[in-house]
């Protein structure tokens, strides 16, 4: 089983890789970390280098608990959203773990654009943390 973690090493982040770690022994699977940055004049050099030790930081937290797992950082001039829906299918990933931020009740109907995008468009399970 492949397991994405749509991670951006936020608040969520650590709930968010202790749940895939559970789900990834539980179903003998794998982990990809994947982490999008829209890429151009939007990305600067230092937001790269901080997405980069962030991975690695999660990337070691799986490992100290035995999970095989992968980071992939894309820059593929994609929103997160468009980034990971297609990460998935490419890597015919079985599901998808994001997290999500708490909301006002405006927020919650509206739910975040990335999240909101992934359940949409996914074509595999999809599990939200907050």
């Amino acid at each position: 089983m492949k397991i994405l973690v749509g991670y951006r090493g936020t608040n969520v982040g650590k709930d968010l890789l202790e749940l895939a770690a559970q789900h990834a022994r539980a179903f003998a699977g794998e982990v990809h970390l994947v982490t999008s940055l829209p890429g151009g004049d939007k990305t600067t050099k230092e937001q790269v280098v901080e997405a980069e030790e962030k991975l690695e930081r999660a990337k070691q937290f799986l490992v100290d608990r035995g999970i095989r797992n992968e980071g992939h950082l894309l820059v593929r001039a994609k929103t997160a959203g468009e980034d990971i829906v297609s990460f998935a299918a490419e890597n015919n990933c079985s599901e998808i773990m994001i997290g999500v931020k708490s909301r006002s009740k405006v927020g919650k109907i509206l739910f975040g654009s990335t999240a909101q995008y992934v359940i949409l468009k996914a074509a595999c399970p999809v599990v939200s943390v907050k």
